[in-house]
C-alpha cells in the first residue's frame, strides 16, 4: 500500500466517511463497513479530496487528455483534482462536466467547461450499478472522443447479484482501466497492521472470502 493510500484510509476514518459495524446494504447483504463519500462536506475535505484524486492518477499514470465528472458527485470532484493536479504536479488539464437537462439558453448544451474531445479521463465517487459511468461514456462518444478510464475513492472488489461486480462489467465492455485511489483489499490490509481493529479486520475478511471478486 502506497502512502497517499493509508493516509486517504485515515482521512475517510476521521471524517466517517469509512465506518465498520454492522450495515445493511442496498442489496441486503449484511456489511461490516460502510463507505459515504458524502462525508467529505467541508472545504478542507474537498481540497484533500483532489489531492489523494491526483497522486492516484499520477500513480497510476493514464494516457488522457481532460478530465469528466458526471453530474452532480463528480462535479465538485473533478474541479478539485484539476486544480491539485495543477498544484502538486504543473499539469494544466482541461476539465468538463454535464448537467442533468440540457440548457436552452446563453451557453446551450448539456456540458459545461472545456470541449469534449481527445482521451478523457472520468473522475467519480465510486461505482455501484455504473449508471453514471455508462451515460457519462454516451456523451463522450457523441462528441467524438474517447473515454481513457474511470477514477473512483473505493473499488469494492465485491460480486454483484450476478457474481460480475460493475466495475468488472464497465471493463469488459469497454476495455478501459478502472483506478481507485483504494480498494476493499488496502482497507483489510490497514485493519491487520492497526490491533485496535482486530475485531473489524476478522468481519472484513470473512465479507471479502464470501462477496469477494
Amino acid at each position: 500500500m502506497l502512502t497517499y493510500q493509508k493516509d486517504f484510509i485515515e482521512f475517510a476514518l476521521s471524517q466517517q466517511a469509512l465506518q465498520f459495524g454492522e450495515f445493511t446494504l442496498k442489496s441486503g447483504r449484511i456489511s461490516p463497513y460502510f463507505f459515504n463519500a458524502g462525508k467529505f462536506d467541508t472545504s478542507e475535505a474537498l481540497n484533500k479530496l483532489g489531492q489523494y484524486y491526483a497522486q492516484a492518477i499520477n500513480a497510476a499514470n493514464p494516457a488522457y487528455d481532460m478530465l469528466f465528472g458526471p453530474a452532480y458527485k463528480g462535479i465538485p470532484l473533478v474541479c478539485s483534482t484539476a486544480i491539485s493536479l495543477n498544484q502538486i504536479y504543473q499539469k494544466n488539464i482541461p476539465y468538463a462536466f454535464d448537467r442533468k437537462e440540457a440548457k436552452q439558453h446563453g451557453d446551450k448544451g448539456l456540458i459545461v467547461g472545456a470541449p469534449l474531445q481527445g482521451k478523457i479521463l472520468i473522475i467519480d465517487d465510486v461505482i455501484t450499478a455504473g449508471t453514471a459511468v455508462n451515460y457519462s461514456f454516451t456523451l463522450i462518444n457523441n462528441a467524438g472522443a474517447k473515454p481513457a478510464g474511470v477514477i473512483i475513492m473505493l473499488d469494492r472488489q465485491e460480486k454483484g447479484s450476478n457474481n460480475v461486480s460493475a466495475i468488472s462489467e464497465i471493463k469488459n465492455k469497454y476495455h478501459i482501466p478502472i483506478i481507485s485511489i483504494v480498494t476493499l483489499a488496502d482497507i483489510v490490509s490497514y485493519l491487520a497492521d492497526n490491533s485496535k481493529f482486530a475485531t473489524h479486520f476478522t468481519a472484513m475478511e470473512q465479507y471479502r472470502k464470501q462477496y469477494g471478486k
